[in-house]
């Protein structure tokens, strides 16, 4: 179908792609000492393209405070008998799936805009969209409909911005911050979720549409600094070097780096992108079905598609769309005063994620966090079950608390691992050439299933109430197996390196202590690769 062209990044061909790699392997090596000294710009290029996580996670905390702010039920809800306002099930889950049904669509686009545009020119794009939906959501005034529309059109940008912006970062960052600098994209989503709980918590008592207007355009504000601001930083130089700026590429590696544009690190990075360059150079123009028949693809982009949906799937989500009716059900006075908590745990404990990226690595990590996970919600659904006095949860306090308590305790889980890491793993999983699509297939999944989780979590705990902690804790279980059997340690290497142990089919287990072999003997067969 096109989808790529010959003079983007391209997969290596399986007889000599991983000894050439390997060939230059030593001179990565000795190149480590450079990549450890990481200038300012480098750093901030990750924090600048981070607001657009910030937008997302600003979003998702902003939305779960509406639903108990009157004048919003006024304007878009459902009227009772008695002149007062709900929400039913489905409008309420209609208005806060459709930013992810949105995204859904704009993660699909968004590989093949970065491909054709450029990361940055995508990334400004992107925030555009958002700026547009935002006009929609503060015009709107009776007509529910309008409100959900421009979440819809919000989430086009926001889903675009949540494949380009770790594609982005892990193409720019100097490998000895990758992690770090990826997983700040979800630390500035806890930091969106956790201003979206502040501004709600400082606007739900007023009694105009300022209530739930103010929320919105304060958004607005995140989309335009991130549109402009992007702007002035530097193209991804695996993205200029492919398209022939080579000097341009060169330069920016040089500035990331810290060092002058002639320097071994420069030379060494520019010689690993035209040794892919190379061996992809004689492949045939590559099709979108090669995401599932290229060399050993199949197994990686089932495992992408499969870790973004876990992240979805821990149950993450669900507390922060719908933590704000959640424990109104324990007997909260202000329910507002607990998600404000829960925001705080999780900006806290996702700084300390930042640590764990750096050090602890992914498999361990996400692995201890599927298991936290799963104790935590196994805790969370049978307490609610059959300890909390759902008719007067006030005369069960101690039921009520453990929920808090439990809850919290999954955020730290989740913030320090799940959240982070899954950005990480994906931004480093694919070679280059089929990096935009892989991305956004893998994205595409996770917001398939926040959608799924945010429209039908209404219907589903009207049905079987506290049990739902069930579903999310056996999906946990499952994840753990799944990372122990699957998931390669990609912690300090090289993409080009990352490319090389999936190639060469490296025991996931075993892969934290794996070397290249010395010599140059590294070439494999076709036959011996899983297609």
């Amino acid at each position: 179908m096109g989808i790529f062209k010959k003079d983007e990044a391209q997969s290596p061909s399986i007889d000599d792609g991983v000894s050439t790699v390997e060939k230059t392997s030593s001179s990565r090596r000795s190149s480590d000492n450079e990549d450890a000294k990481v200038p300012f710009i480098a750093i901030f290029l990750g924090l600048v393209a981070s607001i657009g996580g910030f937008m997302f996670g600003y979003e998702s905390g902003q939305i779960s405070g509406y639903f108990n702010m009157t004048n919003f039920a006024e304007h878009f809800g459902e009227p009772r008998a008695d002149g007062t306002y709900y929400f039913s099930a489905i409008r309420q889950g209609t208005i806060i799936a459709n930013l992810c049904a949105g995204a859904l669509f704009g993660s699909l686009m968004g590989g093949k805009l970065a491909d054709v545009l450029g990361r940055r020119m995508t990334i400004s794009s992107s925030a555009l969209f958002c700026m547009v939906g935002k006009i929609l959501e503060i015009a709107s005034t009776t007509h529910w409909a309008q409100f959900a529309v421009g979440r819809f059109v919000v989430g086009l940008g926001i889903g675009s911005l949540s494949v380009v912006v770790p594609m982005y970062q892990s193409e720019c960052a100097p490998k000895s911050i990758r992690g770090v600098l990826i997983s700040s994209y979800q630390l500035f989503i806890t930091l969106g979720i956790w201003t979206g709980y502040m501004i709600d918590f400082g606007t739900y008592e007023m009694t105009s549409t300022a209530a739930w207007r103010i929320p919105t355009g304060v958004s607005f504000v995140w989309a335009l600094i991130l549109g402009f601001g992007i702007l002035f930083l530097p193209e991804s130089p695996r993205y200029a070097y492919r398209v022939g700026r080579e000097d341009e590429a060169r330069l920016t590696i040089a500035k990331l780096a810290g060092v002058m544009p002639t320097s071994k690190i420069v030379n060494d990075q520019i010689n690993d992108i035209q040794v892919k360059l190379d061996e992809e150079a004689s492949a045939e123009e590559a099709q979108w079905h090669e995401v599932f028949t290229g060399p050993r693809m199949m197994y990686r982009t089932i495992l992408g598609i499969v870790l973004q949906a876990g992240q979805q799937l821990t149950g993450a989500n669900f507390l922060f769309y719908y933590g704000t009716t959640v424990f109104s059900a324990t007997g909260l006075s202000n329910s507002y005063v607990t998600q404000i908590i829960l925001g705080t745990v999780n900006v806290v404990c996702t700084i300390a994620g930042l640590w764990v990226a750096a050090k602890c690595g992914r498999r361990k990590a996400l692995m201890t966090g599927a298991a936290w996970s799963f104790m935590c919600f196994m805790v969370y659904a049978l307490v609610g079950h059959f300890c909390l006095n759902n008719e007067d949860p006030q005369s069960t306090p101690i039921a009520g608390n453990v929920l808090i308590v439990f809850s919290c305790l999954f955020i730290v889980a989740f913030a320090t691992t799940w959240g982070p890491l899954v950005w990480a793993i994906v931004a480093e999983l694919y070679p280059a050439r089929y990096r935009g699509t892989c991305m956004a297939l893998a994205t595409a999944s996770n917001w398939l299933w926040n959608f799924l989780i945010s429209f039908f979590t209404t219907s589903i705990v009207s049905a079987i109430s506290w049990l739902y902690g069930l579903v999310f804790a056996g999906c946990c279980a499952g994840l753990f197996f799944i990372v122990y059997f699957f998931v390669i340690e990609s912690k300090d290497r090289s993409l080009e390196e990352i490319d090389t142990m999936y190639l060469l089919k490296v025991d996931p287990k075993k892969s934290a202590h794996w070397t290249p072999p010395a010599g140059t003997g590294m070439g494999i067969d076709n036959a011996e690769v899983d297609v």
